[in-house]
């Protein structure tokens, strides 16, 4: 099974990008986590982009506050799927991170989740990794199927208080 690498412009982007993890881990995905920098290592994130592929992994997640300029650097140097994670910064929200994030030049995409969704961008990488891995795809379907009966009982339960008021 290919890996997923997680990568993150700064260990102050650890709480949320464990989120990420943590969905891998309950999808037995094989990943790794890096700190690399677009503007302070931008060397090193664009020799881990070029060789990722031949590193065993099928994905890339990138996860970056302000300028977010990492996940563009990374999908300009490898042919992977990458998923950027725009990360919630005091000046604008996140809305800076965001806009770096998806604003990326033809040729060059970056799926984006939602500012500080790291636990989508864990999931959208399982099912990028899916497409050609049967184990992973039934193990999605379970989940979903779990998401739907979860939702179900919680509309029992209003159902009940509504036929209490």
């Amino acid at each position: 099974m290919k890996k997923v690498a997680i990568i993150m412009g700064s260990d102050s982007d650890f709480p949320v990008v464990q989120k990420a993890v943590k969905k891998l881990k309950e999808f037995d995905v094989p990943y790794e986590v890096h700190v690399m920098s677009a503007h302070r290592t931008p060397e090193a994130a664009c020799n881990f982009a070029k060789d990722a592929k031949k590193n065993g992994f099928g994905v890339i997640i990138a996860a970056a506050g302000m300028a977010a300029h990492l996940a563009g650097v990374l999908a300009a140097n490898t042919t992977l799927p990458v998923i950027g994670i725009p990360i919630k910064s005091a000046a604008f929200d996140g809305m800076d991170a965001l806009l770096a994030t998806v604003m990326m030049p033809t040729g060059i995409p970056v799926a984006t989740v939602a500012v500080d969704g790291a636990g989508n961008a864990g999931v959208l990488a399982v099912e990028m990794l899916a497409l050609s891995d049967d184990t992973l795809a039934e193990k999605l379907e379970s989940m979903k199927e779990t998401m739907a009966k979860e939702v179900e009982k919680k509309d029992k339960d209003i159902q009940a208080k509504v036929e209490e008021l």
